[in-house]
């Protein structure tokens, strides 16, 4: 068949039943891919890494296997990407930092490996900010990404170079990595949906810089996860990526997530737009969570207005995360600190007090406090909907917010996104209609542990009900 433009924006399982009938051959569509990024990417900066000559090669085979019978894996011949700060074999990774600018890692990070052993190609690899520690995402090595709906503006960080290489349909299915809503906040500023597993589904091992090993509180708290334009392909690559590894003995056996057998109707939800003491949420993105508990109402799914108890969420999250007093990022880049930029320097690599083992101790305790008077909420009200973030897409370089006229702190405008990772809960990031911008506001829909399918069944409800993905003008 002729290729046509449109594919470039298709679901991956309409790419994945594609190849299978043969109306597109994995070589066509990979080539496509790289003509469509060859296109774009020099005006977004989202992709760092082509894996050009690989990438045909492995499209070759998955041809040859498309025409024999029996032989197509589940994702035979689907083009995607992968985040630089997650390891791929004979690619560069770099997590953005000048010490790691020529690191090639011997062997795929499991979620890598997973995906690639399912018949994915990766195509290449996308931008994040240095260290993967900004809302933004540039770094002193490969630049900004620009957002493909606004180029003055940031995609998110810090999986937003895969935010917008999906968004601007250089890529249908990629993976991101989630420590504070770094899958989340891009998906929500670039207008794609996004999965922030719960905490322990999916192997962490591959996404830290080489070197010390990845301190404690990162390990509780972060994860890898799908990011696409379709809730379905979140639930599509989820089932491939999930379950445990010998690298990262704390992952755990989980079931599929099959969220179409989920009757959503039996789902109390508790809507939020804001919370006691925290910087307040922009009119748009309260009315995109409004507008997505009429939508849910309207089709019979249980919804109230109430106040999960997360004050003390994006407190515990900090004292967590800084317990070594931020230490042990900067010893990975030793006396080559100052080729960082700036920003990171003075921000979050500032020296704090390190706690003692008790001090320690005593915040983990009070984290565990926090997830079980969340966890005892979410008896009553298992879905909680809720903005991904306090605004949508800021300008590039800003270290503020502007938010209905007032200005605060970048790094006090992500509370909705932290208490998901405090809690270890999963989260699903979905379109949500756009602001008086223009620019693309999402909905959060948080489960309890272990429950992605019940937070992807609801997700699949609004991303009907509210339109879903949009093009963005590219």
């Amino acid at each position: 068949m002729s290729f046509s433009k449109e594919l470039f924006f298709a679901p991956a399982s309409k790419l994945v039943a594609m190849l299978r009938s043969r109306e597109v051959s994995a070589s066509e569509l990979t080539g496509q891919f790289f003509t469509r990024i060859d296109a774009l990417n020099p005006g977004l900066n989202a992709i760092v890494t082509l894996a050009r000559d690989r990438a045909t090669r492995e499209a070759a085979e998955s041809d040859r296997r498309l025409a024999r019978q029996g032989e197509a894996r589940p994702l035979e011949g689907l083009p995607i990407t992968i985040k630089d700060s997650i390891i791929t074999e004979g690619l560069r990774s770099t997590w953005g930092m000048k010490i790691f600018a020529e690191y090639y890692g011997d062997s795929d990070a499991p979620v890598v490996a997973r995906l690639r052993n399912a018949g994915a190609i990766v195509i290449g690899k996308t931008n994040t900010p240095e260290m993967t520690l900004d809302y933004d995402c540039d770094n002193p090595l490969f630049g900004p990404t620009k957002n493909p709906w606004n180029r003055s503006r940031v995609p998110g960080g810090s999986s937003g170079g895969e935010a917008a290489a999906i968004a601007a349909g250089m890529s249908p299915l990629g993976i991101g990595s989630d420590y504070g809503g770094s899958i989340r906040v891009p998906s929500h500023f670039c207008g794609i949906a996004g999965l922030k597993p719960s905490w322990g589904t999916i192997p962490l091992t591959g996404h830290m810089p080489p070197g010390p090993a990845a301190p404690l509180p990162i390990a509780h708290m972060a994860t890898l996860g799908p990011m696409a334009r379709y809730v379905d392909d979140l639930t599509l690559a989820y089932n491939i990526v999930k379950g445990p590894h010998w690298s990262t003995p704390y992952t755990a056996p989980t079931p599929e997530a099959h969220p179409e057998r989920i009757d959503v109707k039996t789902l109390r939800c508790a809507f939020f737009t804001a919370c006691d003491g925290a910087v307040p949420v922009a009119r748009d993105v309260r009315a995109a969570t409004e507008r997505a508990a009429r939508a849910l109402s309207r089709v019979g799914v249980k919804v109230e207005e109430a106040q999960p108890p997360i004050q003390e969420a994006a407190r515990l999250w900090a004292a967590y995360a800084m317990a070594d007093g931020g230490e042990l990022l900067p010893g990975v880049m030793g006396d080559k600190i100052n080729l960082s930029r700036e920003r990171l320097r003075n921000g979050l690599l500032a020296p704090t007090e390190v706690k003692s083992a008790t001090e320690f101790l005593l915040t983990a305790i009070a984290r565990d406090t926090f997830r079980v008077e969340l966890a005892k909420f979410m008896e009553r009200y298992p879905i909680l909907i809720c903005p991904p973030f306090c605004c949508t897409a800021f300008e590039e370089g800003g270290t503020v917010v502007n938010i209905d006229g007032q200005e605060f702190p970048l790094f006090t405008a992500n509370w909705p996104a932290l208490f998901g990772n405090c809690a270890g809960l999963p989260g699903v990031v979905v379109p949500a209609g756009r602001d008086s911008q223009g620019l693309p506001s999402g909905v959060q829909i948080v489960a309890r542990a272990f429950a992605e399918e019940e937070a992807l069944a609801i997700a699949r409800v609004l991303e009907q009900e509210l339109g879903g993905f949009e093009n963005p003008p590219v």
